[in-house]
């Protein structure tokens, strides 16, 4: 169906009771007809108790459909108002393809007020943002759910956060201070998005560090599959439970750390280099203001770790002895970068995490001059 906030809301409260049919929402532009190939709506579901279709493919590869019931949505959204101090207004300032704003939507409709809707059809700015949290109900309490690109964006432009009772902030994790009111949250479609806040599981939700370091997690917001992929489904969803591709640590007041993904590791020497780890540590440089790391081949070392970087506007380029010298006090030997490529802008997907992919891409014109 059309992707569009007042024809979801509409839909949606039929959707999750029951008496109507599941929705999925679909993007515009090329990659529409992709996401219809794959999911083939005009096909029977699986279950009859799915609620919602939410078209993803994690950072990489071809569409998947992750299947959501009612009782799973449903679940994240009141756990999500519990935790963050009871029901809101909302300010809906992603896309609805993705589950983060189709969940801004389930919180609103379980809250019993409206959300506002930012305009993004010439892309996200801090005036519309500013504008629109001023037609937010003040005797409310006030919510919104954002990427850090444009939570990032909007403190660049000195926008003042305080209105809000709770900025969620998912999608990468944050490189720069944020405001006492930001909660860092960590899910994914198939957990019907954010499921861990601030390092802490919402209510219901188990999450276990699996051997080697990968992320279960088990409770009512797990997804019911993958839309008309067994395959995907046998291997993501085990005994009830999502294996995550995400590899994690407890901290030592026990909250989850993720400490990167199993396809982010580079193996330099023979060590393990998460890139997430690296990606931490350069981020806190004074002149970086976006970096990505990935790895290349390399004869002596097997792999060779590169940083991605998009420098600070007005300051002097980032030199590669400087980043080795500040890393060399931070990380072991292995994971110090060996290469370093400066871009304007950083890749970025819709989700707010880098797009590995065209940073690779990046990368490889950089060694083929």
């Amino acid at each position: 169906m059309e992707a569009r906030a007042d024809v979801l809301l509409t839909a949606l409260p039929r959707a999750l009771d029951g008496t109507g049919p599941a929705l999925l929402p679909l993007p515009d532009g090329p990659g529409r007809a992709g996401v219809l190939a794959a999911l083939r709506p005009e096909e029977p579901l699986e279950r009859d108790d799915v609620a919602l279709v939410v078209p993803t493919s994690g950072s990489t590869g071809a569409p998947k459909g992750a299947l959501l019931t009612a009782s799973a949505l449903l679940h994240s959204a009141h756990a999500t108002l519990d935790r963050l101090g009871g029901p809101g207004q909302w300010l809906l300032a992603m896309p609805v393809t993705h589950v983060a704003g189709l969940q801004v939507l389930v919180r609103s409709l379980v809250g019993g007020a409206p959300p506002e809707v930012l305009d993004l059809t010439s892309g996200f700015t801090a005036d519309a943002f500013v504008a629109a949290t001023a037609r937010l109900d003040a005797s409310a309490r006030r919510y919104t759910a954002l990427v850090p690109t444009q939570l990032r964006r909007l403190l660049d432009a000195g926008v003042d956060l305080s209105a809000y009772d709770a900025v969620l902030v998912g999608g990468a994790a944050l490189a720069f201070a944020a405001p006492a009111n930001v909660v860092r949250t960590y899910g994914m479609s198939e957990t019907c998005g954010g499921c861990v806040y601030d390092g802490l599981p919402l209510e219901g939700v188990d999450v276990v560090i699996e051997k080697g370091g990968r992320i279960s997690i088990g409770g009512p917001v797990v997804f019911a599959g993958y839309r008309l992929r067994p395959d995907l489904t046998t291997a993501a969803l085990v005994d009830g439970r999502h294996l995550t591709q995400d590899l994690g640590t407890w901290t030592e007041d026990g909250r989850l750390d993720v400490v990167g993904r199993i396809d982010d590791v580079i193996v330099s020497g023979g060590v393990n280099v998460p890139t997430a780890l690296v990606e931490a540590v350069l981020s806190e440089h004074a002149l970086v203001r976006a970096v990505a790391v990935v790895g290349v081949a390399d004869e002596q070392w097997g792999e060779r770790v590169v940083a991605v970087v998009a420098g600070r506007s007005g300051v002097p380029p980032l030199e590669l002895a400087d980043l080795r010298a500040f890393c060399a006090e931070r990380l072991e030997v292995a994971a110090i970068p060996g290469l370093l490529v400066t871009v304007d802008t950083l890749p970025m997907l819709a989700s707010g995490k880098p797009d590995r992919s065209a940073v690779r891409s990046l990368v490889a014109a950089h060694l083929a001059r």
